[in-house]
Formats: structure tokens, sequence, C-alpha cells
């Protein structure tokens, strides 16, 4: 079993951590919430009062921070863990962030002779509870390899994705995926309705026709057809408004850097900032529907 400094104990992190527990590591985390820390001393990990210090004592650090600002300053600053980390420590950072500073990090992570992957997630605060989250692996097969049973003690699916860089390139393409067949399966409901077409028969055909996809199946944005979407919860969020925005915002700025044209991408992401910006960021980013009928 390994001894792992878990930096960022938020919504994702926290029941990650623990899942990390149950399956017989040694954890020690760090976070700014005391709630969050109380909460994982009472699973059985350890709390360190700085990311410096629970790196130093881990043979693996795993991170779950907001952005790539914070991802940067947190490897990269004064102090910062590659700084102050031995050779041959494993560090995986699983926050959603820019590719251009998943490369960075690691970069100077290979400069010290530390081994670095970038694995996002797929799968929401109900996936990271379950143990059933889908990382998308960047690094080198070195790397994937001493951390795969690690990740498995979070999640089910594991895919290695390629350099260093490309799990955060292959998060942001799904999530352009699901951002924009959320907004096209929503529109369809909408429209369904503005006709006289009843939601369930809508459902009925569509989700066995050439409609089908996973924003209409398991995450159908209107209340009765999925009974376990957000809908019927009033849109209570498993994956926020805000969330799915920064998504689409990396999306764009990849797209942009790389030179390609992403129409819909750039469509879905200037609807979400509308919709999340009608104080709606914290809601589920299915409830677009509610914005795109006007209500």
């Amino acid at each position: 079993m390994s001894r792992i400094g878990f930096i960022g104990l938020g919504n994702m992190g926290l029941p990650m951590a623990q899942n990390l527990i149950k399956a017989g590591h040694q954890v020690e985390g760090v976070d700014m919430s005391s709630i969050q820390t109380d909460k994982l001393r009472a699973a059985g990990g350890a709390v360190a009062e700085t990311p410096k210090i629970a790196a130093a004592r881990g043979d693996v650090v795993i991170t779950m921070l907001p952005a790539g600002q914070h991802v940067r300053e947190v490897y990269l600053g004064v102090g910062g863990i590659i700084e102050n980390e031995n050779a041959g420590t494993l560090l995986i950072d699983c926050s959603t962030i820019d590719v251009e500073s998943a490369r960075m990090v690691a970069a100077a992570a290979d400069a010290k002779g530390l081994m670095m992957l970038d694995a996002p997630v797929s799968g929401g605060v109900g996936g990271a509870s379950a143990g059933t989250l889908t990382f998308m692996v960047g690094g080198s097969e070195r790397a994937y390899v001493r951390a795969e049973t690690i990740l498995q003690a979070m999640g089910k699916t594991i895919v290695h994705a390629g350099g260093s860089g490309n799990g955060q390139a292959a998060k942001i393409c799904n999530n352009m995926i699901l951002g924009v067949s959320m907004i096209a399966v929503s529109e369809a409901f909408v429209l369904a309705e503005k006709l006289g077409l009843d939601a369930q028969k809508l459902f009925d055909i569509s989700s066995k026709s050439s409609g089908q996809c996973w924003s209409m199946t398991n995450y159908c944005p209107v209340p009765g057809p999925v009974p376990t979407s957000p809908a019927n919860r009033d849109y209570q969020a498993g994956f926020t408004a805000a969330m799915m925005l920064k998504d689409l915002v990396l999306a764009q700025g990849a797209a942009n850097a790389a030179g390609v044209a992403t129409p819909l991408g750039a469509e879905a992401a200037a609807l979400y900032r509308l919709y999340a910006g009608q104080g709606e960021a914290g809601r589920d980013f299915s409830g677009i529907i509610n914005f795109l009928r006007g209500s």
C-alpha cells in the first residue's frame, strides 16, 4: 500500500481520498476547509498543514484543484511540491485544467526526476463517492503502470490517453461533446413540447433511434423518462453549469491555440455563460433546458 498526500478535499477530492483509505492506503490530506479535513480524519486519514508537508511524507501525491493557476502554484511556486519532492515520487493531478499548464508542470517534474500524470476525471460527485470514476490519463507508460492500482481504488474505467497533457485533452474534448449534445437534446424536448408531442413519447422513440446519446438516455433533461437524472430533483447538481462552462471555455482556449474551428463548441460555451450568469451557476448543467424554454 502507498502513503499518499492528497491536496484538495472538495466535493470530488474528499470522497476520492476516502476511497483510497478504504483500499488500505495511508492518506494525509490538505484543504483550506477544516470541515473537509475533519471528515477525512473521521474516515481514518491524517491531516497536514501544507501541501509541502503532505508531499514530503508521501511516495504518491494526488491533487484535485479548481484551475490551472492553482495547479501551477502548488507544483511550481516557491515552496511548491516539485521544488521539494524526492526523486521517484509519483505525482497525479486529477484537476481539470488547460493542456498547456498540464504539460508545463509535467516537464518541470520530469526535470527533477519525478513521474507525473495528468488524470482528470468524469463521473461527478456520485462517481467519486461510489468509486466508479473514469480517469483519462496523460503521461509516460512507466508512470501509468505505477499509478493504475491507485486509480482503480477511485474509479472503474482507467484509460491511458498518451503523453503528458493528453488526459486533459481527452477531458475537454469529451465534455465539449457533452455540452453540445445536452443543448441539442434540450432543444428537441422544448420543440416537442411546443408541437404537442409528449416528452415520454419522444424519449421512447429517440432513445432507441438515431437521436440516441448519453444526454438523452442517462441524463434526460426532462422529468420522468430517466428517474435518476437531476431533472427529477429540480436540477440539483450532479455536474454544475459552472463546471460545464469551465470545461467549454478550456476547450475553446485549446481550439484557438491549435487553430481549430469548433463553432458548436463556441456556441455551447456562449449559451452556458448566459445560463450560469442568470444565477444558475450552481444548478445542474442539464437545467439549461429551462433557459432554452425561457423559464
